[in-house]
């Protein structure tokens, strides 16, 4: 552990950002791990100082100096540093516990501690509680806070082997030689005290978003910097922020970010985006970059079962009035929360998907059809599509779960923005029903296909064409022509996934051995830096002619007859009303709404809600 080191005593008393930012990047450059709970007390201690009550009149304005911070001296830090390091070590004999590895019983001691030195009469899920400053100076945390001190409990008592793990929307460790151990530290909700100590399991095998389906992110020692950096809350209350919070912020996520410590962290680059939209830095990546990185994060690392990248990019679409790309994005969002079954523990992303539908959602359908534009959403096919994308998750995340999702307040704005495109517009989407003979068409007639942000690409014995023309003869003749398309090229991975790059991967013959290399109609190789020195690459002309006039066609195809496959029972079984030139809203209100359970859950605040704060604007 770095320790309170003099390199970092010496830039006391605080009194800017920058001071701020040189201490966490000596610990973080240094060879040692980062000192966890000292740079917790630091931030701690300046963003309690900056939003607590009796300074909200200074903070509701840019200050002069933008970098100044109220001065936080040398043994004001010094003595709480000391008193963390009191409470664990007088607490716990480390005696009785043999290094490297901590165990379940050391685990669960430290958050007894933690835990039992909490002040009881207080609400868990107000800000400014997720630091050790305030468990120093009130003894309070939230749920977040709770966590993070216990890996820091153990970091004190020299086992390096306790991580964060973090889902959405809860925290717990892991531990042990190949950190396989899990244990719940903390609550989530009411009366699960009882759980600290236990294993994680019955949430994952429950298919719970709360667990995120065991795809967390395990936290190294620089990550858990990030993680209390991203939990920092600038709010001062619910309409402003306090500048200098949010600012210091911004500049450690960028010092993170460029250590490259956010790579794995998606909810942490999300908030990166939100900081840089409200107070874009010059020269920095733009915000929607990293809305795109930390979806690419969650792809890459979490097998896609994380929601909020989509959300973050979804709400800034929606606010830069980008309605058909907010619409893809919650679609997207939506892919997501079906591969979980819906839980009361559940109830902050439940929150954030209500608050698509019924307010984001029917603002827009106001706003779009105020007026004729050409470009209006609602004379979109694959709005629609998207549309019917978002609530097919929301459907099959309620199947097999134990309580209900969808009633009638769920019902009402879904009928109302469905009727809003004209059935014309309806009936250009070809809609598949899964499991369904269409499916099965589909599959034997294009080997790749993409539907709700994936693509499946069946492997078997070739059709001949003739077999393949009789069976796509159910299907629009758009879609007939895009499938003989697919019949001749492979079809790009980056488009289908994420409309990057053109449609096609194509052959082109590379150097004098007639060696082919795959690649895009761009013109960017798969072949590897070396062998793009070595050989020349050729594009006939007319070839990249023709594959460009195939893709401008493809993508006028997808937009005018897009393909959605249902997965869920409720949407399947509305395909024909969805459909019908006269919508029957009374029957696709019931058929939403009927289930055994009627009872509604009512919706509380999470514990864990201020690691990821609603963000207002500064300006």
């Amino acid at each position: 552990m770095a320790g309170f080191r003099e390199i970092d005593k010496a830039l006391f008393p605080i009194t800017n950002i920058p001071a701020v930012v040189q201490i966490f990047k000596n610990q973080l450059e240094d060879s040692a791990e980062p000192d966890l709970a000292l740079l917790s007390i630091i931030v701690g201690a300046i963003e309690n100082s900056l939003t607590c009550r009796s300074n909200i009149s200074f903070q509701i304005s840019e200050p002069v100096e933008a970098t100044s911070l109220p001065i936080l001296e040398l043994h004001v830090i010094e003595e709480m540093y000391s008193k963390f390091q009191a409470i664990i070590k007088g607490a716990v004999d480390i005696k009785n516990y043999s290094k490297p590895f901590a165990t379940r019983e050391l685990v669960k001691k430290v958050s007894d501690v933690i835990w039992n030195s909490l002040t009881r009469s207080y609400y868990k899920d107000r800000a400014h509680l997720q630091s050790l400053y305030s468990y120093l100076n009130g003894s309070k945390l939230d749920c977040f806070g709770v966590a993070f001190a216990v890996v820091a409990g153990c970091q004190v008592l020299g086992f390096s082997d306790v991580h964060l793990a973090l889902s959405e929307d809860h925290a717990w460790v892991v531990f042990g030689e190949c950190s396989n151990q899990t244990a719940e530290v903390t609550w989530h909700g009411k009366g699960n005290e009882d759980k600290r100590g236990q294993e994680i399991g019955r949430g994952v095998t429950a298919r719970s978003w709360l667990y995120v389906n065991n795809k967390p992110v395990i936290c190294t020692r620089h990550m858990e910097v990030a993680a209390l950096v991203s939990a920092i809350n600038p709010s001062l209350n619910a309409t402003h922020d306090a500048f200098e919070v949010g600012l210091l912020q911004q500049e450690l996520l960028w010092l993170l970010y460029d250590l490259g410590h956010l790579k794995m962290y998606p909810m942490a680059l999300g908030n990166l985006g939100d900081l840089e939209e409200i107070a874009p830095k010059e020269g920095r990546i733009q915000c929607n970059t990293l809305f795109k990185e930390a979806i690419q994060s969650a792809r890459t690392f979490y097998n896609n079962q994380h929601v909020y990248p989509y959300t973050y990019q979804g709400g800034y679409f929606y606010r830069h009035k980008m309605y058909k790309e907010a619409f893809e994005s919650w679609a997207n969002a939506s892919d997501v929360i079906r591969l979980y079954n819906y839980s009361r523990d559940d109830e902050e992303i439940y929150k954030e998907f209500l608050e698509i539908a019924n307010e984001l959602i029917p603002h827009i359908m106001k706003v779009e059809s105020s007026g004729f534009s050409a470009n209006s959403i609602l004379k979109k096919p694959e709005c629609f599509a998207n549309l019917l994308r978002f609530y097919d998750g929301i459907c099959q995340w309620e199947e097999g779960s134990a309580t209900p999702v969808l009633h009638i307040g769920w019902a009402k704005p879904l009928v109302n923005t469905i009727s809003k495109f004209d059935s014309e517009v309806r009936a250009q989407v070809n809609i598949i029903c899964a499991d369904s003979e269409e499916e099965k068409h589909a599959k034997e007639t294009n080997g790749n296909y993409f539907n709700n942000n994936n693509y499946e690409k069946e492997n078997g014995t070739s059709t001949k064409k003739e077999e393949k023309e009789q069976s796509t003869s159910n299907f629009h003749p758009s879609i007939e022509a895009l499938t003989a398309a697919c019949s001749e090229k492979l079809l790009n991975p980056d488009y289908l996934l994420q409309g990057d790059g053109s449609p096609f991967v194509v052959e082109t013959q590379v150097g004098e051995d007639d060696h082919l290399t795959k690649q895009d109609s761009n013109g960017t190789p798969s072949t590897s830096k070396t062998e793009e020195e070595k050989v020349g690459l050729k594009v006939p002309d007319e070839e990249t002619k023709d594959d460009l006039k195939i893709e401008d066609e493809l993508k006028e195809l997808a937009n005018k007859c897009p393909i959605i496959i249902l997965r869920s029972h409720k949407m399947k079984e509305l395909k024909d009303l969805l459909l019908s030139e006269k919508l029957n809203t009374q029957a696709i209100s019931l058929h939403l709404t009927a289930q055994s359970q009627v009872q509604v859950n009512k919706k509380g605040r999470s514990d864990f809600e201020n690691v990821r704060p609603k963000r207002l604007r500064r300006d």
